[in-house]
């Protein structure tokens, strides 16, 4: 790019017009050469990119700028303070500022009559419709409140800390609030005792000095186990109780009977769950196609528990529900979306008992491509309750008193079927990142037995596969029938992560095809080729960080990771509420009877619910890994200096996370601990490189480490560096290594090969802001 002419110092539009013209990241020399600026103007230009930047404008990250990432069309936000003008500012809710750097301003436009609910202030959470501004003067977003959520906090949740003088400390347990400790007086205590788990209404206070506050509920001791879940509970607002409405209803509720529905209570239908389920909402049926065209294909049934019945639009169920947005699990307690009377016992598809389902009959061919479908409303009677490995051990050759009898019958048919929807699956290709997920066993007292990675088995495959198929067919009726409906959605990832994927596994000298249309196939390739090498557990944390996250929407734009164009999920009604709206759609669109969709059901209208409950999806998710965090933190708090193996499961400018092997736990290697040698950040690698060394400490790499710290509440550990996985001798570990070409035949093997050396990077870095644990969704929560 050759310098310009000098043209006087540009306006925020000209520089804005200019990033935009230049798709990708730019750097501050860029710009200063298209305007032809001097040394004199750059701190000027500076200034300028952090204004635009902290408006949300422009996406600045270390010495690039780029446009940012465009806001989904309805999210929630929180209101963080006015303009100049005395107008609401507002800034996503959801935002990863390690990822995204920092999150756009959203002006808040009001109308001039306020609707009921849409009166917000500062500190207030809102659910907003949201477009592009056309001011570049101003934030990047504009945005209209559709409803305010949640009213500014006025109470905090932490841990009493009493004082000899009597009264007390609460240390919040929200690391935002870490700094605002309350002071608790003597006669504002309500008897809560050292180390409980309190809520404290804030009482507003004047002058300096702490803010104070009274104890409005406790909710026992931190040092049990059981009160770890509580924490996230109220730490996340996730609603405990019923309303007792709601309660009314579901002890009401009468079950199901012949009316209206098909009789299937002869269809052997099984369920096949994990073995501590509660509830088992989805029961499955197969058998080879009796119709002569179809040789060497398939019948499979996939009955959902009916659900729409007993919650009926517009009731205290519905609504209770709807404010949940799904279920939530954490290793000592459940957190359900209905009430126990409706999710464990009129919904729950136990043996022997007569069920209202919602089925879908699905005929696959000799190919495993699905041919028809249709939707029944039926009564059912599941013929047994399996758990994944008991099923798994049956078609291994060791059955025992219960599937003994159900093996020919029952399971051979099942995962006959499923080695036929594999085909179909396989030549689709969806994303493969089948990564492991750790499970905490509690003893009964609550304490922690031990963490483990259950065996991923063909049980556990056939039962996702069916459900998949049956979460397609949902969606294609509902299109067919012109309904709106809440899709599942999962865009591919953008341009910036895959150019960074691609960067990234260049050092690796891996090939990544760029150009033509991105599918689940191109990362697939990659992870295939490098099966059974030291780097694939690097890559594939490297190829989930690239992903896009799931979520839903009453917009169709497909779901990448399964390479799907439609998807709905229909199949967990109990503890999902989009799969509830897909439910009444289909009785809806289907005639079924009771329990429809409202008419006054529309896209946009839906748009706000799938907004609300992708939201509560995120919520249930941090809260579950939290708590988890919380779990292991507690449980090695008495093993102070021991020493673990583990990999590096995030690198940042504030060190690097280390995932330990036995438990699954996080914990940070401060930088400053490494050595007395200056580490550069290279975001390019995922590594920290030694500047005098050219020691480099990478994602993914095996290390020993000693813990020195672990913080409970905060979920968090402190490790000290003992060695890495080629600390053979002297530390001269992969110094800006030579790369390795990878052989295609022997993806394992690499022949010698000559690299250019690699111009180190300068600079001292900054410092991190807060703690990034550098964590990847783990799974498919698709």
């Amino acid at each position: 790019m050759k310098p310009k002419k000098d043209r006087g110092f540009p306006d925020r539009q000209a520089i804005v017009a200019f990033i935009k013209a230049n798709p990708g990241k730019v750097g501050t020399r860029d710009i200063a050469r298209e305007f032809g600026l001097k040394n004199a103007d750059r701190a000027e230009l500076r200034r300028m990119l952090r204004e635009l930047a902290d408006d949300g404008i422009i996406k600045k990250k270390r010495h690039k700028v780029s446009e940012p990432d465009a806001l989904p069309p309805t999210l929630l936000a929180d209101i963080t303070g006015r303009d100049a003008d005395g107008e609401l500012i507002a800034s996503p809710a959801e935002w990863d500022e390690v990822e995204n750097g920092e999150p756009p301003k959203i002006l808040i436009e009001m109308p001039r009559r306020l609707k009921p609910g849409t009166a917000a202030g500062v500190g207030d959470r809102a659910l907003l419709r949201v477009e592009r501004s056309d001011d570049d003067e101003g934030p990047a977003y504009r945005g209209r409140i559709i409803k305010v959520i949640d009213k500014a906090k006025s109470r905090i949740l932490g841990v009493f800390r009493s004082l000899p003088e009597g009264g007390g400390r609460l240390v919040p347990v929200d690391k935002k609030f870490a700094d605002r400790e309350l002071n608790i007086a003597k006669t504002d205590t309500q008897g809560a005792q050292d180390g409980d788990l309190v809520s404290v209404d804030i009482v507003r206070t004047r002058g300096f000095g702490l803010a104070s506050g009274r104890v409005k509920e406790k909710l026992g001791s931190v040092k049990s186990e059981k009160a770890i879940s509580l924490i996230a509970i109220y730490a996340h607002d996730i609603p405990l109780q019923f309303s007792s409405a709601a309660e009314r209803e579901a002890e009401a509720a009468e079950p199901a009977n012949l009316k209206g529905r098909e009789d299937w209570r002869d269809v052997p239908l099984v369920t096949i769950d994990p073995p501590d389920a509660k509830d088992h909402d989805d029961a499955v049926h197969a058998g080879p196609d009796p119709d002569p065209n179809n040789k060497g294909g398939f019948i499979v049934n996939v009955a959902i528990a009916d659900v729409s019945f007993y919650v009926r639009p517009g009731s205290a169920l519905d609504r209770d529900a709807l404010d949940r947005g799904n279920s939530v699990y954490f290793p000592d307690r459940v957190v359900p979306m209905l009430p126990e009377r409706i999710s464990n016992n009129l919904c729950s598809l136990v043996p022997g008992e007569a069920r209202g389902a919602l089925a879908v009959r699905m005929v696959l061919g000799p190919d495993g491509r699905k041919r028809s479908h249709s939707f029944h409303r039926i009564l059912m009677r599941s013929a047994a309750k399996l758990a994944y490995a008991q099923a798994q051990a049956a078609i291994d050759g060791r059955p025992d008193d219960t599937t003994g009898s159900l093996l020919d019958p029952i399971l051979r048919p099942l995962y006959a079927a499923y080695a036929c929807a594999k085909r179909a699956r396989d030549e689709r290709d969806p994303l493969n990142l089948d990564l492991p997920e750790r499970k905490i066993l509690l003893k009964s007292d609550g304490t922690v037995d031990r963490v483990m990675v259950p065996e991923r088995l063909d049980a556990h495959k056939l039962i996702e596969e069916f459900m998949i198929l049956a979460n397609v067919a949902a969606a294609e009726t509902l299109e067919k029938k012109s309904l709106p409906l809440i899709y599942r959605v999962h865009d591919e990832p953008t341009l910036e992560k895959v150019h960074a994927l691609a960067e990234f596994l260049e050092t690796l000298d891996v090939p990544f095809a760029k150009a033509g249309a991105l599918r689940p196939t191109t990362f697939n390739r990659v992870l295939a080729q490098l099966e059974g090498h030291d780097y694939y557990p690097l890559v594939s944390e490297v190829v989930l960080r690239a992903q896009a996250q799931a979520e839903y929407s009453s917009e169709n734009y497909g779901h990448f990771g399964l390479n799907l164009r439609r998807y709905a999920h229909f199949t967990s009604p109990i503890r999902r509420y989009a799969d509830l709206v897909v439910h009444r759609a289909l009785v809806r669109a289907l005639g079924l009877g009771e329990g429809a969709l409202p008419d006054s059901e529309t896209p946009e209208t839906l748009s706000e619910v799938a907004a609300h409950i992708s939201l509560t999806e995120r919520r249930a998710m941090k809260a579950e890994r939290e708590t988890v965090d919380r779990l292991i933190a507690h449980h090695l708090a008495d093993r102070i200096g021991a020493s673990f193996q583990g990999r590096v499961s995030g690198v940042t400018r504030a060190g690097l996370f280390v995932k330990l092997n036995e438990t699954g736990a996080d914990g940070l290697i401060p930088i400053r601990s490494l050595g007395t040698e200056y580490f550069n950040y290279d975001e390019g690698r995922h590594a920290l490189v030694g500047t005098r060394s050219g020691t480099m400490y990478q994602l993914g790499d095996v290390v020993d480490v000693r813990l020195i710290e672990a913080a409970p509440i905060a979920g968090a550990l402190r490790f000290e560096l003992l060695s890495s996985e080629s600390d053979s001798g002297p530390r001269e570990r992969r110094p800006l290594r030579p790369q390795r070409k990878l052989s295609k035949a022997h993806p394992g093997r690499s022949p010698e090969r000559k690299r250019k050396p690699e111009k180190q990077k300068s600079g001292k870095g900054k410092k991190a802001k807060g703690k990034n644990k550098g964590k990847g969704k783990k799974g498919k929560a698709w």
